[in-house]
């Protein structure tokens, strides 16, 4: 039987501590980190996500700002509101939520985003500096994984095998390069690997992130490895699951994430700690 590696737990020891660190900031009369997110258009998923970031920010202390444009707002006044929050001294952190409309290329919207605000780590030379395992803003999600990773005594995987199953620019590739830095031997699957299922059943680490509900099951899985589900999905029959059958693989793994409860709610504790990075860097 697994041991359930929960997220909210670690998340919680994590926003107190910089719950603590505001609470000093103030008392020593000290402007508090400042986090703005711009939302384009009014995706309903994007405006639950944006509510959970602002309540965790409200718990800490943290101040945010949310900035809403309309669906059919362009490209170039996108990137104008980008521009002038990048030379807005008061703030500190900027996310813009995805999805973005379909006119809008969000790989140009986050090379506008100055990369000393940039708390997602979606811009290229934070993504540059993680992928050369320089100190940098880390995305969000890889981080987190990594978080729980420490929590099991695995911050050195030297003779270990990972398997990250998806290669986004967000999760799957910085993920990989986070487990190299700390010495596992990675393979990055995808939807073109072929024999998929028998490159997994090899590994002592998965870190599943697919957008695929119960994709992977107990069969899938080597004796005792440690699973970490990133997926999130919303399934008619399954209701919010993840990528992994959790309640077969439950009895194979020796530790599992759980969908809600694991990575997802790391990924907005280490939003937190990446505005509150941003806030420190930018003030030497």
């Amino acid at each position: 039987m697994s041991t359930i590696l929960y997220g909210d737990s670690v998340a919680k020891n994590i926003k107190q501590q910089l719950k603590e660190e505001i609470a000093m900031l103030m008392e020593q009369g000290k402007r508090i980190p400042h986090l703005v997110v711009l939302l384009v258009g009014n995706h309903p998923a994007s405006v639950s996500y944006i509510r959970g970031k602002q309540k965790a920010c409200q718990e800490i202390g943290m101040r945010s700002t949310l900035i809403t444009l309309e669906e059919e707002t362009t490209q170039e006044e996108v990137l104008a509101q980008i521009q002038a929050l990048n030379h807005d001294e008061d703030v500190d952190g900027l996310l813009v939520q995805l999805p973005l409309p379909a006119h809008i290329d969000e790989k140009i919207v986050f090379e506008a985003i100055d990369p000393q605000k940039d708390v997602d780590g979606f811009h290229p030379y934070n993504m540059g500096r993680c992928m050369m395992g320089n100190t940098s803003i880390i995305p969000c999600t890889p981080k987190g994984v990594m978080k729980l990773l420490d929590t099991i005594n695995y911050e050195d995987l030297s003779g270990k095998y990972a398997v990250v199953i998806g290669r986004s620019e967000i999760v799957g590739k910085p993920v990989g390069q986070l487990l190299l830095k700390r010495h596992a031997t990675v393979t990055i699957c995808h939807s073109k690997t072929k024999a998929l299922k028998e490159i997994v059943k090899q590994a002592d680490i998965v870190v599943v992130a697919v957008g695929k509900a119960k994709m992977i099951t107990a069969d899938w899985i080597k004796e005792g490895a440690v699973v970490i589900d990133v997926g999130i999905n919303r399934h008619e029959e399954y209701g919010l699951c993840g990528d992994v059958d959790f309640e077969s693989v439950l009895e194979k793994a020796s530790y599992i994430t759980p969908v809600p409860k694991g990575v997802g709610v790391m990924t907005v504790a280490m939003l937190l700690e990446n505005t509150m990075e941003c806030y420190k860097q930018r003030r030497g």
